[in-house]
């Protein structure tokens, strides 16, 4: 009961808003009582909180499921933007932003999670990248990483339409991307963009 309550949640917090959905709500859609919401959910932080993490978990299945498809380096990153775009399309306003505003504890903790693992996907990409020829072999990939790294957070977290968000996404993708390529780089670069057009 509780993997679906948490289902549910997620589903009606991406499509509504954070703030907007109520336990009422939720217990509502699930045909259960309020009683039993709160039977394994104190209350809507409690339950917001798990949501975030069970959310994150999922997001982080699809990049490893993406990485291990063996895409080059540059398409790997493509694959993994379509992803997050068909995944988070129902939502109404940026999750993030909406996390931030609303549940800035929650927020907090849950970016510090995600610095640690998307850090560790992108220079992994990188250093995937360098070898295949996509990427200058002087790169500094801890920085590049943060580069990448901030400028994508600095999206989610700033821009309430969440439509606006992958068109921003690809243009952030496209600077990293320009920024660390080499000759063959640019041209699968290109292809890429080419594949993926908005």
């Amino acid at each position: 009961m509780k993997e679906k309550i948490i289902e549910k949640a997620s589903e009606l917090f991406l499509n509504l808003g954070f703030k907007s959905v109520t336990m009422d709500e939720i217990a509502s859609e699930l045909g259960i009582s309020k009683k039993t919401l709160y039977k394994y959910f104190s209350n809507k932080h409690a339950l917001v909180e798990e949501t975030t993490i069970t959310m994150h978990e999922s997001c982080f299945l699809v990049i490893e499921k993406i990485t291990n498809q063996d895409f080059n380096a540059i398409r790997e990153n493509f694959e993994i933007k379509k992803m997050f775009k068909e995944m988070f399309q129902n939502a109404s306003s940026s999750p993030i932003y909406q996390l931030k505003k609303y549940y800035p504890k929650i927020h907090e903790k849950a970016m510090q999670k995600e610095m640690v693992l998307f850090s560790e996907c992108l220079k992994k990409n990188i250093e995937k990248g360098i070898e295949e020829g996509f990427y200058r072999d002087e790169v500094n990939i801890d920085l590049a990483t943060k580069f990448y790294f901030s400028l994508v957070f600095s999206i989610h977290e700033n821009t309430i339409e969440n439509h606006k968000i992958p068109k921003l996404e690809q243009e952030v993708l496209v600077y990293h991307t320009r920024a660390i390529a080499t000759k063959k780089g640019l041209l699968e670069l290109e292809n890429q963009l080419e594949n993926n057009k908005l």
